[in-house]
């Protein structure tokens, strides 16, 4: 497909045409046909198509839409994370967790408005093993169920919610063990471990209801082992902010580098599946992305903590 004009008064969209469902895709295809005199855009096939088209215009724009799903916003992303260029989300996707935390609607009108005040804010990523995460990666159900969902044919929430329900319940638990330097920080099993840079998943299932991604800080967050029975407790928790009231819930803070070792090999960065090694080296890289300021943006608090701090641990509910 021909590239579009180079306008730096634009912003690139990079459309991923199988993101979303048919009738978010048509609505979305009708408005940027509406507005192609007030933007470019471009229809990425794959990943790597995405990639060296970023690279292509890199200098001709200011602003890279990611218009799509969360495996759309990561790809995007991880071009732009370390320059001077700006990220913005039209999420069309299922979970859009990112886009949700950072205040981005699928409303075309309302980003391009965003676009021309072109304010932004700068967030941390992560490094994982040299690969970017923007939102959250684990271990783990959540990994579980990133590796079965992608080979699933149907896309959104029921699908995704079901296929969790079936992998919860055939769950053995994991062993993890997190390193910092030399200090073992925890050695146990696990039924979950995230990395987080923003407190959900998608689908508003917060994981890390404490996490900020401006923070400076990694949030790791640990669901231990708990009877079965107590699995829709777990979910209402889940989607009301409150796991961390559970004294089955860790949420650990730092702005170390850790090591995570482990036998299971399925992990999840941003909700794609990854197959890792043993070793999975976890950093934070502050202020490494810029992020479109929108009219829903939420301010996150500072956050002064500067390492592993278990209080969050309490036995006052399952």
């Amino acid at each position: 497909m021909k590239l579009p004009p180079a306008d730096k008064s634009k912003a690139l969209f990079i459309l991923n045409p199988y993101a979303g469902t048919p009738p978010v895709k048509m609505i979305i295809n009708r408005q940027l046909q509406r507005r192609r005199d007030e933007l470019a855009c471009y229809k990425s096939l794959s990943v790597d198509e995405s990639g060296s088209l970023i690279k292509q215009n890199l200098d001709k724009y200011d602003i890279f839409v990611a218009a799509g799903g969360d495996g759309t916003v990561h790809s995007v992303a991880s071009q732009l994370a370390g320059t001077v260029k700006i990220l913005a989300v039209l999420p069309t996707g299922s979970g859009n967790g990112f886009a949700r935390e950072l205040g981005f609607r699928p409303n075309l009108k309302n980003l391009i408005t965003d676009i021309n005040k072109k304010e932004f804010v700068n967030i941390d990523v992560i490094d994982i093993n040299d690969n970017l995460c923007l939102n959250v990666a684990g271990v783990g159900l959540d990994s579980i169920v990133a590796h079965s969902f992608d080979k699933f044919g149907t896309r959104g929430f029921w699908s995704y919610a079901i296929i969790a329900m079936i992998s919860f319940f055939r769950l053995k638990p994991i062993r993890v063990k997190l390193l910092c330097q030399d200090d073992i920080l925890f050695d146990d099993d696990v039924f979950v471990l995230t990395v987080a840079n923003t407190r959900q998943f998608g689908y508003r299932a917060y994981i890390a209801p404490d996490a900020s991604p401006n923070d400076g800080l990694l949030n790791i967050t640990i669901l231990k082992p708990f009877p079965k029975i107590l699995f829709p407790m777990f979910i209402l928790m889940l989607f009301t902010k409150r796991l961390n009231s559970s004294k089955y819930f860790m949420h650990l803070k730092t702005d170390r580098n850790v090591v995570i070792k482990t036998d299971e090999k399925r992990f999840h960065i941003d909700g794609e599946p990854v197959l890792m090694p043993e070793d999975i080296s976890v950093r934070i890289k502050k202020n490494a992305l810029r992020i479109l300021k929108t009219r829903y943006y939420r301010q996150y608090g500072s956050h002064s903590q500067k390492e592993f701090d278990n209080q969050n641990i309490n036995n006052q509910e399952p």
